[in-house]
């Protein structure tokens, strides 16, 4: 059973029916001869008799009155391994992996080493990392990589197991950080709840809730107070929510662009497909599906929306992988399509199952779930960083206690790297209600935890949130805010404000220097510069945005142009405030501008009318030189005589040195 959420159960579910358990059973003891295992010589008349009624037994699928007979043969005869290992069959084959575990123990340590025992070697060192009891494990694959394996897959799974075995047991002894805990109430009320995804403020939690085995997914949402406590988690909406399936969701930063699986839906590109929702005020409007760029024929499923939501990676078994399950990625273009999906390629996918990716909101760490990697048995989590030309750095397993032996999925990290979530398959008791009865489904619980240093992401992240108005109005509006990287111009957030209620939410990265613009049409693009990149207060904040329209008059200051002391040079790094004047210039082509320098009072006025003037013209003799026309410009230098506020302090003094734009 695939669930749009996770895979939960890899294999480990055994809902049988009787002729299922009855060719598993054969595959055990009863079959020995047929895997060249010489029959079991019993030499006591008594033990001989009650292996033989079992086996009959089981033959004639009297699997209770089997089991109760070996019970009586194991009790009574402990050192005949046969009778364990018909007895290990039994159990496993009805759900009863637990039990089973035990038998096949007790049983191999009790008949001599054969190649011919291979599956059986395996099927215990696969049950014993399933409980996370590696000793066991360890014993079972060095034992059939003794005896020499016939078949060389055999051997190659001996040995990864044996791997798992060591990497788990030296994890163990070091443990990374403190030991994640369930999330408690009102959270973890469902049967299954996976895939938690915070908004860039922590302030609302999204994840996929499924209330019992024969229900369907759906997405809930709970609010978070102050003090990390959750409120009650309710449907995100009737938009959203429906007859179908609707699991495996993410969010954007701002709250506002939601991605999420769907299965079978009318025009469906395959059988489960991602499709998109905008939140305009409180309102979700209708999902859309992403298209044939996005999905395929296969499943695609367990989506990621990068803080601004125009970057998307997700879970697909389309052809072409390197394994059952990839990760994949797409952009959302200028145009408004996303870009045909692309494998994220080795070193990341692997030929095993490559699933749940999580982007954190700095985008520089990659967050996903495998099996095709070393680590404590199961799925764990895997942390990558974003190396040079888009691609990704080897992965690191995160070590215990945030990986164990049972399946782990679904990261998040908060963008200011404290908190971590993420969802585990709860074992729980596998043992079925009766016999030949299906195994009791497990649970799946949300955790929540400290993220220990080697769990963070590379960068940390704080928030720029607010509201943006009109200036003359004071209504709110919709705009577009961006953010570059000043020291790379590179466009490294896009988000647009809610036309409702003016609120955005923009996420910024320590280490860094930023310029952000927040623009509309037929309004004067607002200049504004966060300087990150030394060691220094790095907490969100709060900053309403106020545009002017383009009109006769108006003006604002450009806040990332920079010059070195008494210098009218230009640095390098003003080149994205030029840039984005450029845009405006060729955007709005009947629109002559006045650039004005202006300074402190420090020094003579002379010289600072002279600097005042020479900066402004560096500014225009940028602009002319990419193709604005110099009859639509004037540089004029004020000097200190247009002073924002006093001269009395350092932040003052800055604050009046600066570069304006001013309609004409």
């Amino acid at each position: 059973m695939r669930l749009l959420g996770t895979f939960w159960d890899k294999g480990r579910r055994y809902a049988l029916g009787s002729g299922l358990v009855l060719a598993v059973v054969l595959s055990g003891p009863l079959s020995a001869q047929a895997q060249g295992i010489a029959p079991p010589v019993i030499t006591n008349t008594k033990a001989r008799g009650l292996y033989e009624k079992a086996k009959a037994q089981a033959k004639d699928r009297e699997f209770s009155k089997a089991l109760e007979t070996l019970g009586t043969l194991t009790q009574k005869f402990p050192s005949l391994g046969e009778g364990w290992l018909m007895k290990g069959s039994l159990l496993k084959a009805q759900g009863d992996t637990r039990g089973a575990l035990v038998a096949y123990r007790e049983g191999l340590a009790k008949v001599p080493p054969d190649a011919a025992r291979a599956t059986q070697y395996l099927l215990l060192g696969d049950l014993a990392l399933q409980y996370g009891d590696y000793a066991t494990a360890g014993v079972a694959y060095r034992q059939l990589l003794k005896v020499g394996p016939k078949v060389a897959r055999h051997r190659a799974v001996a040995e990864r197991g044996l791997r798992t075995c060591v990497f788990a047991e030296a994890a163990l002894k070091h443990p990374v950080g403190p030991p994640p805990a369930p999330l408690g109430p009102p959270l973890n009320g469902f049967k299954f709840q996976y895939f938690p995804t915070l908004t860039a403020d922590s302030r609302f939690l999204l994840f996929t809730g499924r209330p019992m085995v024969s229900s369907g997914e759906d997405l809930f949402v709970s609010r978070r107070a102050a003090d990390g406590t959750f409120s009650p988690p309710v449907s995100i909406a009737p938009t959203i929510n429906s007859s179908y399936n609707e699991g495996a969701g993410t969010i954007s930063g701002d709250g506002k662009t939601l991605v999420f699986a769907s299965c079978d839906r009318p025009k469906s590109v395959g059988n489960c497909d991602l499709y998109i929702s905008r939140r305009t005020g409180n309102t979700w409007s209708p999902p859309q599906n992403l298209g044939a760029a996005v999905n395929s024929p296969e499943w695609d499923s367990q989506p990621s929306l990068s803080a601004d939501g125009r970057t998307l990676y997700f879970t697909s078994t389309r052809r072409g992988g390197q394994g059952q399950e990839d990760l994949y990625v797409t952009t959302l273009q200028p145009d408004g399509a996303w870009a045909p999906a692309k494998n994220l390629g080795a070193p990341v996918n692997t030929p095993g199952k490559d699933m749940a990716p999580f982007i954190h909101a700095s985008g520089t760490t990659l967050y996903y779930v495998t099996d095709g990697l070393v680590g404590m048995g199961g799925l764990d989590v895997f942390r990558s960083e974003a190396a040079a030309g888009g691609t990704w750095g080897p992965p690191a397993n995160l070590g215990y206690p945030l990986n164990t032996f049972e399946d782990e999925a679904s990261m998040f990290v908060s963008s200011d790297n404290q908190r971590g979530f993420y969802s585990r398959t709860q074992m729980g008791d596998e043992k079925p209600a009766a016999p030949g009865a299906p195994a009791l489904e497990r649970g799946v619980q949300l955790f929540g935890f400290d993220v220990p240093a080697e769990a963070k992401a590379r960068e940390t992240s704080t928030y720029a949130q607010g509201r943006v108005f009109d200036a003359t109005t004071k209504k709110p509006m919709r705009a577009d805010v961006k953010i570059y990287d000043v020291d790379t111009d590179a466009l490294t957030q896009f988000v647009t404000s809610d036309p409702e209620t003016g609120e955005y939410t923009a996420v910024l990265n320590e280490g860094h220097r930023y310029a952000m613009y927040a623009a509309a049409d037929k309004y004067l693009l607002k200049s504004l510069s966060f300087d990150y990149a030394g060691k220094q207060q790095f907490n969100p904040f709060t900053l309403d945005i106020y545009l002017d329209p383009v009109r006769a008059g108006r003006s604002v200051v450009l806040n990332n142009l920079f010059f070195d002391t008494n210098k009218y040079e230009l640095e390098p790094r003003s080149r994205t405030e030029l840039n984005r004047l450029i845009e405006f210039m060729r955007q709005y082509q009947d629109v002559q501008i006045e650039v004005s320098g202006h300074t402190d009072n420090v020094g003579t006025d002379a010289a600072n009318l002279q600097l005042s003037e020479r900066r402004a013209q560096a500014v225009v003799a940028y602009l002319t030189a990419h193709g604005v026309q110099a009859a639509r410009l004037r540089a004029k230098g004020y000097g200190a005589a247009r002073a924002l506020g006093p001269n009395d302090t350092d932040a003052s003094r800055r604050l009046n040195r600066r570069i304006e734009l001013r309609i004409l």
